[in-house]
């Protein structure tokens, strides 16, 4: 990690121009391809494993998804949306090849061709439940949408929109490479935490010329980010890098949205939605409806 604290050094000493805070990207662009074939499918709706499941029949197709029990706000949230018909004639608004299907915008039902998506929802927010690394983005996995880190630190969900992980798959090779770049994201957003409160100190140095405290500053903030990075080390278990390797997924996301759920029947049809052809904003050109969502006793 020499590259990054020398970056961090560097952003300190330029913090006229720099952005406190900034995010990473959440997009995939990965022109690689998966296939159903490369993910088991059982007909797990039969299984009781203590798990509420619900279907979802669309104009494409059907699918069933099962709700953990270890994320109680978002379950006991998503059978109320079900039970209250919410989700019925809401359009799959948002599909990226190789990464994720989104739907649960209320404001896409009938909604115009060129209307903008995405901002709807029930009037609030979901506290976040991220259990991870128990639960991650495989193929599959099931998540909730939420606006960026910058306007919501604490990572609250969308009240109603969720995504379903289609991905890709990676080799151990890329996977190695990809725990780098996140640990090294990690830990520039705690350095980020560390700098923004100290802002005006940092500027007064500059406007100063007092180069000897900047870099001493500098310094004793890179250690204290390294502590805090060392107290929770990013690291790819054994179950993750098998899931990527073999079903695929988008690990860039872990650890950063809760995941509530995942497909056990009908991903199919979440592969044929993820293949239509797109628009302005992601959105498919012919919409795709959900019909309805249903309990499953």
């Amino acid at each position: 990690m020499k590259t990054l604290y020398l970056n961090l050094k560097l952003l300190i000493l330029s913090l006229a121009v720099a952005c406190i805070g900034c995010s990473a990207n959440n997009s995939n662009n990965s022109n690689n391809t998966n296939s159903t074939n490369n993910m088991e499918q059982t007909d797990s709706t039969k299984i009781d494993n203590g798990r509420t499941k619900v279907t979802f029949s669309t104009t494409m197709g059907d699918f069933t998804v099962e709700l953990y029990n270890e994320t109680p706000k978002h379950r006991d949230n998503f059978l109320k949306l079900v039970k209250d018909s919410f989700y019925n004639d809401v359009l799959f608004h948002r599909v990226i090849r190789n990464f994720m299907v989104q739907t649960g915008d209320p404001d896409s039902r009938n909604a115009a061709p060129n209307a903008m998506l995405g901002a709807g929802g029930p009037g609030y927010n979901i506290e976040a439940e991220i259990v991870y690394p128990q639960f991650f983005h495989k193929k599959g996995a099931l998540a909730a949408a939420r606006q960026a880190d910058q306007v919501n630190p604490k990572r609250e969900s969308s009240g109603s929109q969720f995504y379903v992980v289609t991905g890709r798959r990676y080799t151990q090779d890329q996977l190695i490479q990809m725990q780098a770049q996140i640990a090294n994201m990690k830990m520039q957003q705690i350095f980020d935490s560390l700098v923004a409160p100290r802002r005006k100190e940092i500027m007064k140095l500059r406007m100063a010329g007092d180069s000897a405290a900047l870099d001493k500053l500098s310094n004793q903030l890179v250690e204290q980010a390294k502590a805090d990075y060392a107290k929770s080390p990013f690291n790819f278990t054994d179950e993750q890098i098998k899931a990527y390797s073999a079903v695929g997924g988008t690990p860039h996301l872990d650890g950063q949205y809760t995941v509530f759920g995942e497909v056990i029947d009908g991903m199919a049809t979440i592969e044929a939605i993820e293949n239509v052809a797109t628009g302005n904003a992601d959105r498919p050109k012919e919409d795709i409806k959900i019909i309805s969502a249903t309990i499953v006793e």
